[in-house]
């Protein structure tokens, strides 16, 4: 478009490349406020405009929705809803130790630790709100730790991810939908202690406060699998671990 001075035009030339040229996709992110996805939100946030999202399905660490706000807001993430579903507790029924309160939790990895395709759940649902806004990723913080864990392994997130496009193919044809990919940690070859030292360098001592532990205490148990997970991987990050835990030793 003709500009009446070249002072016009520059500014309409900074405007187009503040507003498109530096514009990030969109992506959706699965946002516990634990270790890991806090870690993984760091990781994307230079490439992707992030939309998290975080599911209070009846797990007994009520601890996640507090942390997870708190990480929004100190990530600046664009945007963050908290979706209840609750109604899972129920139908989960006594298949697992996150939301039967009368399980014991274990310290070591154990099948009853894996709820129902629980990742399958929470991506179904964030994979609608990402063809709802044309958002082309959907991220969620599976490791490579997490190979013990079915729907954690690239096999399963790259199916998934073929199952949703499938399911919106014709909406992707004609235009109206984006497709969309699923994306892990893992995919990208990424460890717990690789995440780790990428969050560490980004928020520094905040990374304390994230939320690992499966149980419902005010502070970090220190004895189950996911306490124990999180200690391995300050100790392998080499990252002085300030994290208060009701049990502080390491058992291997």
């Amino acid at each position: 478009m003709w500009c009446s001075t070249t002072f016009d035009c520059l500014i309409k030339q900074f405007i187009w490349y503040k507003t498109t040229a530096f514009k990030l996709k969109k992506a959706i992110i699965i946002f516990s406020g634990g270790l890991d996805s806090v870690c993984t939100a760091v990781y994307l946030q230079p490439k992707f405009e992030l939309h998290a999202i975080t599911f209070s399905y009846g797990q007994k660490a009520n601890q996640e929705m507090r942390m997870a706000k708190h990480f929004s807001r100190i990530l600046k993430l664009k945007e963050h809803k908290i979706a209840n579903i609750k109604f899972m507790k129920e139908l989960y029924e006594k298949t697992n130790v996150l939301t039967n309160s009368k399980m014991k939790i274990p310290s070591k990895f154990d099948y009853s630790i894996v709820v129902p395709i629980r990742n399958a759940v929470f991506l179904s649902i964030a994979s609608a709100w990402a063809f709802s806004k044309n958002a082309q990723l959907v991220a969620y913080g599976a490791h490579k730790g997490d190979e013990k864990y079915p729907d954690c392994r690239p096999s399963f997130s790259k199916l998934i991810e073929q199952a949703f496009n499938e399911g919106e193919i014709d909406g992707i044809r004609q235009g109206f939908r984006k497709k969309v990919k699923v994306w892990t940690p893992f995919i990208a070859g990424l460890s717990k202690s690789d995440l780790l030292k990428i969050g560490y360098k980004r928020i520094g001592d905040e990374i304390f406060k994230t939320w690992s532990c499966y149980d419902n205490t005010k502070i970090h148990c220190g004895r189950c699998e996911s306490c124990i997970n999180r200690k391995v991987a300050f100790l392998k990050a080499r990252i002085h671990d300030k994290t208060k835990y009701e049990n502080d030793f390491l058992d291997f």
